[in-house]
């Protein structure tokens, strides 16, 4: 029975290199997955999802994968969504329709919430429909399991701004929350913020 999964976890948790190799099992296996992602998410080209460990893999956009026929999608063992926190609400409906009745399961890899600990519309729908959740967890630089997304620029910790800012290692840190209140981006690191 085909399932909608979300695999949330913070910046550096390794979502995209899970929907990567997600996608090389299928294929190792001679099934057929469709990568794909929200149209918004340009940072390493439009058509290309890109892992931060060097892998990368063709996709299509989410928007290409709602426009394309029902049988052409029922022909696909799995879909793959990667980014997914950038994903409207209705575009979530719509991969449940994809489990539901097309039989296709949609396993899907983003963030929970924003820099600011709020959910992203996307991943908040989610929550409320996906079959099974289930966190990738990475780590704060003082050992204790990252929580939140912080967003930083040269001078600290960012805490205001539009939700949607794309960017890696250079815009965000994962943190604990302690860390994150406290606006601590390593441990010889001033407090500061914006």
């Amino acid at each position: 029975m085909a399932k909608l999964y979300f695999y949330y976890g913070v910046m550096g948790s390794s979502k995209t290199a899970n929907a990567l190799m997600t996608h090389f099992n299928y294929e190792e296996v001679g099934q057929k997955a469709l990568l794909c992602k929200p149209q918004v998410d340009t940072r390493d080209g439009a058509g290309v999802v890109y892992s931060r460990i060097g892998l990368s893999r063709e996709c299509i956009s989410l928007e290409a994968l709602h426009e394309m026929p029902e049988e052409d999608i029922r022909s696909y063992d799995c879909i793959i969504v990667d980014e997914v926190q950038f994903a409207t609400p209705e575009q979530i409906d719509f991969l449940s329709d994809v489990v539901d009745f097309m039989g296709v399961p949609v396993v899907c890899y983003g963030l929970r919430a924003d820099f600011q600990n709020k959910l992203f519309p996307g991943s908040e729908k989610l929550i409320a429909i996906a079959d099974v959740i289930q966190e990738l967890k990475t780590m704060c630089w003082c050992g204790r399991k990252a929580t939140c997304n912080t967003r930083y620029n040269e001078n600290g910790v960012v805490r205001s701004g539009p939700q949607v800012m794309l960017g890696a290692n250079d815009n965000y840190v994962p943190l604990c929350r302690k860390h994150f209140k406290l606006g601590m981006l390593g441990p010889n690191i001033e407090h500061t913020e914006q």
